[in-house]
């Protein structure tokens, strides 16, 4: 495996939206946001006067004053959006500095939703959201070694590159505590923390399968709108999404189940659902990818309908369906929802994919193994 922590996937696109415009990056606590931040300054450390971060009190007392580092032409406001005001705070410094100097405000949350309300930034910036390492970014060739690590390790820099399991354990609780006493608690208004650490971990034996809110709702004893303002507020905070589902006039699909999944997916104990979640994680980052340097609508859905026929991903792009893909442990079977959905929708291309060996094609189905998937579709 060549890789490196710091030439993240989304560098290019980052450096020429920062030669037009801000540039805010989002995603999961730990995934490398500040890492790739600092990578694009001069000198890649913390103590570069270029970095101010809102959880230093220096560089707070400094943003505070209105006051930024001279000479940098390049300035990282990581974790800003802790403060109430951040919105017009940063828009005063891009419009005063703007031609002189670019901005990248890094964070772990949705920068787009916390954004909302005040003074708007829109046509200021460009957002991009990171994503855990892929198989694709972690080793181009796709080996087998660098699946298997992923697998067991997930996607996130410290317990993937140490690929340690004790470390992993200990990263892992220590992880989601932060989400939930720092993250959480900065910036929503959420008393019942003992629940939603319940809640947190509740998530991982639902990967895969249509989340019902009501039985979360029972489970926490809370309001339905409690648990499902719960379930965005994970969201928000890129611990765990959700996929609606897709349907056309010739199928009685479901309309409104939605099922979830997680950014790590190594919490997920079970391992046909931990493998239908990395590829859930894969294909998601190539939606994002796509949304946020092309500027297509890009949508990952699922199939299923009212006699539980599933499929588990169909791709859209700008609502048009690319290909759909089905997980699976074994190598030789072809779900039989496949060719029932391919004769009843205008998805062009099914796969079935599994970390297996065997690479074939029946009925117009191509099975593969998913390495070879991410070679042939180009994922990132």
């Amino acid at each position: 495996m060549t890789t490196s922590i710091h030439a993240r996937y989304i560098r290019q696109s980052v450096l020429e939206d920062l030669l037009e415009r801000m540039v805010f990056v989002g995603g999961p606590r730990q995934v490398g946001k500040t890492t790739f931040a600092l990578s694009l300054l001069s000198e890649p450390t913390v103590r570069n006067p270029a970095y101010l971060n809102w959880d230093d009190v220096r560089s707070r007392a400094s943003l505070m004053r209105g006051e930024l580092p001279p000479d940098q032409p390049l300035v990282v406001l990581d974790e800003i959006h802790k403060f109430a005001r951040w919105r017009n705070l940063v828009k005063g410094f891009f419009d005063m500095q703007r031609g002189e100097r670019s901005f990248l405000v890094v964070g772990s949350a949705r920068l787009d939703y916390y954004r909302r309300g005040g003074d708007s930034l829109q046509g200021r910036y460009h957002y991009h959201r990171l994503h855990p390492f892929s198989l694709p970014e972690l080793d181009p060739e796709c080996g087998r070694e660098a699946l298997d690590l992923l697998f067991e390790m997930g996607g996130f820099p410290e317990p993937l590159f140490r690929g340690d399991a004790r470390f992993w354990r200990r990263w892992q609780r220590e992880r989601t505590q932060r989400v939930i006493y720092d993250d959480l608690r900065n910036l929503e208004n959420v008393r019942e923390i003992s629940l939603l650490e319940l809640l947190a971990a509740e998530l991982p034996v639902r990967v895969g399968a249509p989340i019902s809110v009501k039985n979360l709702r029972d489970i926490l004893e809370v309001a339905h709108e409690t648990a499902e303002r719960w379930l965005t507020i994970f969201e928000r905070l890129y611990f765990c999404f959700r996929i609606p589902p897709f349907g056309t006039k010739k199928i009685r699909a479901v309309k409104k189940e939605q099922k979830l999944y997680l950014w790590d997916w190594s919490l997920v104990q079970d391992r046909g659902a931990r493998f239908e979640n990395l590829v859930a994680s894969h294909l998601l980052k190539y939606c994002h990818l796509v949304e946020d340097t092309e500027g297509w609508a890009m949508d990952l859905r699922y199939i299923r309908d009212t006699d539980s026929r599933e499929v588990d991903f169909v791709v859209l792009k700008d609502s048009k369906p690319l290909f759909a893909v089905e997980c699976k442990v074994g190598e030789r079977n072809i779900s039989k929802a496949i060719p029932y959905f391919a004769e009843r929708t205008p998805i062009p291309r099914f796969f079935q994919v599994h970390m297996g060996h065997a690479d074939y094609e029946k009925a117009g189905v191509r099975v593969l193994p998913f390495a070879t998937f991410c070679r042939e579709m180009e994922l990132v």
